[in-house]
């Protein structure tokens, strides 16, 4: 099996505690249902700092900035897709990039 990361970007925050309770709720389900294929929860992404090539560092992110990951096993691109599609990220106006990982 091979390590995808799931990195996403966006999404909104819950607009009350109630609400924020039926999202957390519906990640532990989804991650729940994902078994074995779940390598790593992941966390949501706090501040960040991005470094140039000359070295300088600047408070503001390259490209998009990403809010979260998490890690999953899967045979394929293909299957990780599958997998992350049920994300409830999505449900919140996310979006999410999978990545496959190269063993090294």
């Amino acid at each position: 099996m091979v390590k995808y990361i799931l990195l996403y970007t966006g999404g909104g925050m819950p607009d009350s505690p109630e609400e924020g309770a039926k999202v957390m709720q519906s990640w532990r389900n989804w991650m729940g249902s994902l078994g074995e294929a779940l390598s790593d929860g992941g966390n949501p992404f706090g501040n960040a700092k991005s470094i140039a090539s000359d070295g300088s560092v600047s408070d503001a992110t390259i490209g998009v900035r990403a809010t979260g990951y998490s890690v999953l096993n899967a045979d394929s691109l293909e299957a990780a897709v599958t997998l992350a599609q049920g994300c409830p990220h999505l449900q919140s106006g996310g979006q999410i990039s999978v990545y496959e990982t190269i063993e090294m």
